[in-house]
């Protein structure tokens, strides 16, 4: 797995969104639950992920935090654990549970996870099949059910998922109202690996979009609502895909207001919210579309329609 040039990108993508849901989860209650859990590999993950939380420590006073960490495949892992857990805040509690994710809904409860803010990590250790975007709520490859409706059992939930392929209908019908995925691409004809958020707080999707887009590691992105194009990763993405798309969601839907095409950019596409007002901006000054002011700059409920 140390050889894999999408490993590294996944465990920062899952330390930038710890970083952004902490202090988001310990400011709407006392106690949260972290569920770290993989079905092979190293699970190098946990060890980011701990040393993230330890850097947080002035954040949990007063508060508890459960981590529960459950690998299938690293035998070493209570060894490596060790340190980093002896350096956490006493409010912190590492549970290292034997098995893989479908354990999960046992951990959870045993850690009294219900009721409080839980963040779900889920590594399926199995490639990417078939196409990202569909509304399919059939769990991907790999993902037992009763995963998905104990990973959606705190309040709020967030669920962190790679491997498997699509998930973004199982994710919804599991009750994640603001789901977003991406494929990550390594190198020329790459094996793709599908990443999905599911959650309930808009700043923590813009805080997934934002960590995309920040990673530095030669990737290309597969849009869901692009299949058939890679994006390259960069701060200041192409905006050609996500202009076609966004004519394309005005000749489906209809006059839409900047707001709902932000928040459509943020669920259906890679791309973040705030490209949608880049992309708009460069199609209202090309005509391709019409806005419903002379002037100024698009405001949220501005109305925006199909030119001609």
């Amino acid at each position: 797995m140390s050889s894999d040039p999408i490993a590294p990108v996944l465990r920062e993508l899952l330390v930038r969104q710890l970083e952004a849901w902490l202090p988001a989860a310990l400011k709407r209650s006392r106690r949260a639950t972290l569920a770290l859990a993989y079905a092979d590999g190293d699970a190098r993950g946990a060890d980011d992920a701990l040393r993230a939380v330890a850097a947080q420590a002035d954040r949990l006073r007063g508060s508890r935090l459960a981590v529960v960490v459950l690998a299938a495949g690293a035998a070493d892992l209570p060894a490596r654990l060790g340190p980093i857990e002896a350096a956490l805040p006493a409010d912190v509690a590492v549970h290292v549970v034997p098995g893989g994710p479908d354990r999960l809904p046992v951990a959870l409860k045993a850690a009294g996870a219900a009721g409080a803010p839980l963040l779900s990590v889920v590594d399926l250790g199995v490639p990417t099949a078939g196409a990202a975007g569909t509304a399919d709520p059939t769990p991907p490859a790999g993902l037992d059910p009763a995963v998905l409706a104990a990973a959606a059992g705190g309040r709020p939930s967030e669920l962190l998922l790679w491997g498997g392929g699509p998930a973004r209908g199982a994710l919804t019908a599991a009750g994640f109202p603001l789901v977003a995925e991406a494929e990550l691409v390594a190198g020329e004809g790459g094996t793709g690996t599908a990443i999905t958020l599911g959650t309930g707080w808009d700043r923590s999707l813009e805080a997934f979009k934002d960590a995309l887009w920040a990673v530095d590691a030669g990737l290309r992105y597969g849009d869901p609502a692009d299949p058939e194009h890679l994006l390259d990763v960069s701060r200041d993405p192409d905006p050609g895909p996500l202009r076609r798309e966004l004519l394309a969601e005005l000749a489906r839907s209809g006059p839409r207001t900047v707001s709902e095409l932000r928040r459509h950019t943020l669920t259906a596409t890679v791309y973040r919210s705030a490209d949608a007002v880049r992309a708009l901006t460069g199609l209202v000054d090309d005509g391709e579309v019409v806005r419903e002011r002379e002037s100024g700059r698009l405001a949220g409920d501005e109305f925006i329609s199909l030119a001609g």
